[in-house]
């Protein structure tokens, strides 16, 4: 199990334990000894030592983590290379890759994973306890050892994908660690890449220093931060990514992802502009600065976005729900319609394209049109939880309030944290008199989104109705605290301090609600008034 730990003093003694008569290449480099990425990054390529940087940067990642130990083993298995190299009389040659294949992939099994899903398949450590890995992962393993054996090899990009190049002066070739490391041409690269879109002065394709591989590992390290939830390291990774990459469009756009996800949309824009300059034909991240676009309203930017990516990849199923939102937006929903449709015929297995229609139909006011299609998402998957919030709120409408509550209670079912869900419930119990439950789930609510004013005032009120004085104004002076203009929280609190008999607040605030706009009954404000 991965384990954050973003404060560690790391000690790793990085001299090998390792007793052997034959001296590695990488022996004598700075960066076998520092202890931090910043003193690696402080030195130059030649003195970097790749396996280093990376088992540092598995220590940040997981305290349980001893570097050293698996630097003993990288260099056992250099020793054990180097001796069946100079044994076969292949040494100092292009030959001697088939001796590393061989012991890698066939000796000791390590393998290919398909899809690099788990974020831990990204550390040099997990790959050599499990002996599998992707395309970087991998890679970074293989050049570890070269890098023992004094072998010119490099570690070459493309997007989305990590290779190693063998390239002695006279021979070079290309080696695939995701396929037994199998020579592969550049023409396959270049055409399954479509690298003769991209800038000419990219990173792509060309043979990598140090600095760059580890520049490359930053960009998915950021990435791996993210999902873990801790965007100040993956902020700090994706900015070391672009400083030392700044012509790989993936930095840019995973960088540009961070900031979006901070709230910083000018500098996301900036980022994903950066990236398309670079590599235009990214699906993804026409899709991405179309998200940008719409937080910052530029609805017409973003479709013309969610087109391009379209029109990049007809297959890419987010695009059409993310230019379907857009035309949602616009008011256009027959357009958004359409644009689902498109996506249904080449995928109409996808729940959630059919759940998004309902949601077209929804927002039109069309309920019962958004309940077949709701209904048909739900045959697909039977606990899609947008797609039973969809119902409720289309049961709401139509004033069936014990089928609403069934489907908030049903999508809550198959994602306990739907907040949404939650707050919604609360009103259907609340408009039902049934304030108890209505008190729970708004409680709950609360706890996932404790800025939401409404929040606390639906809570507020639910504690009047059962003569909780004491609790609603707690809740009400929340809401004010968020919301300082609300008149109707200003005057729920007035009438609140009025029951609890606290008459100069009671008259503050239900002041305070007038003069916002809230009516107030003025035998109320009289009675407050004798009192004073």
């Amino acid at each position: 199990m991965k384990k954050n730990v973003f404060t560690l003093f790391l000690v790793l003694a990085f001299t090998s334990g390792v007793s052997l008569s034959e001296p590695l290449a990488n022996e004598d480099k700075m960066g076998v000894y520092t202890n931090s990425i910043e003193q690696m990054l402080r030195l130059e390529s030649e003195e970097m030592d790749l396996a280093t940087a990376a088992l540092i940067i598995s220590e940040e990642w997981s305290e349980l983590v001893r570097g050293q130990s698996y630097l003993d083993v990288l260099d056992k298995m250099a020793h054990k290379l180097q001796k069946r190299i100079e044994e076969q009389g292949v040494a100092n040659s292009y030959k001697s890759v088939k001796v590393i294949n061989a012991y890698l992939f066939d000796e000791l099994g390590y393998k290919s994973i398909s899809e690099a899903r788990n974020p831990d398949d990204l550390f040099l450590h997990i790959v050599m306890d499990r002996k599998r890995g992707y395309c970087l992962s991998l890679s970074i393993l293989y050049l570890s050892i070269g890098e023992r054996l004094g072998l010119p090899l490099y570690g070459v990009v493309v997007p989305g994908h990590f290779f190693v190049r063998y390239d002695d002066g006279r021979y070079s070739f290309n080696i695939e660690t995701t396929s037994n490391g199998v020579f592969v041409p550049d023409k396959h690269y270049e055409r399954e890449f479509d690298l003769d879109k991209v800038s000419s002065d990219s990173i792509y394709m060309k043979k990598l220093n140090e600095r760059q591989i580890l520049g490359c590992l930053f960009n998915n390290l950021g990435n791996t931060y993210l999902e873990a939830g801790n965007i100040d390291r993956a902020l700090s990774s994706l900015e070391h990514a672009v400083d030392i990459n700044p012509k790989l469009a993936e930095g840019h756009t995973n960088l540009g992802n961070v900031y979006l996800k901070m709230g910083r949309t000018k500098d996301a824009i900036y980022e994903y502009r950066e990236s398309l300059e670079i590599n235009p034909v990214a699906a993804k991240t026409h899709n991405n600065l179309g998200n940008a676009y719409m937080k910052t309203d530029e609805l017409y930017e973003a479709i013309s976005e969610y087109e391009d990516a379209l029109r990049l990849d007809p297959n890419f199923i987010d695009g059409y729900k993310s230019l379907s939102n857009a035309y949602c937006t616009k008011g256009d929903y027959r357009q958004a319609r359409s644009v689902l449709r498109e996506a249904i015929s080449s995928k109409p297995g996808d729940s959630g394209l059919y759940s998004q229609v309902g949601d077209v139909y929804r927002k039109a006011g069309n309920w019962q049109e958004a309940l077949s299609e709701y209904g048909i998402a739900l045959n697909i998957k039977a606990n899609s939880a947008m797609a039973h919030f969809g119902m409720g709120v289309c049961f709401g409408e139509l004033g069936m309030k014990k089928k609403e509550i069934s489907s908030y209670t049903k999508a809550l079912a198959a994602k306990p944290d739907l907040m949404e869900a939650m707050v919604n419930l609360g009103n259907a119990y609340f408009t039902q008199k049934d304030y108890a439950p209505a008190i729970k789930y708004y409680k709950q609510a609360v706890k996932l989104k404790a800025d939401d004013s409404n929040i606390f005032f639906n809570l507020g009120s639910a504690y009047f109705n059962t003569g909780n004085y004491k609790a609603a104004s707690n809740e009400y002076k929340k809401c004010i605290a968020l919301e300082p203009n609300m008149s109707e929280a200003h005057r729920g609190l007035g009438i609140t301090y009025y029951y609890l008999r606290e008459f100069e607040l009671a008259w503050e605030h239900l002041k305070k609600a007038q003069s916002l706009g809230a009516e107030v009954p003025e035998a109320l404000l009289s009675a407050i008034e004798s009192e004073l």
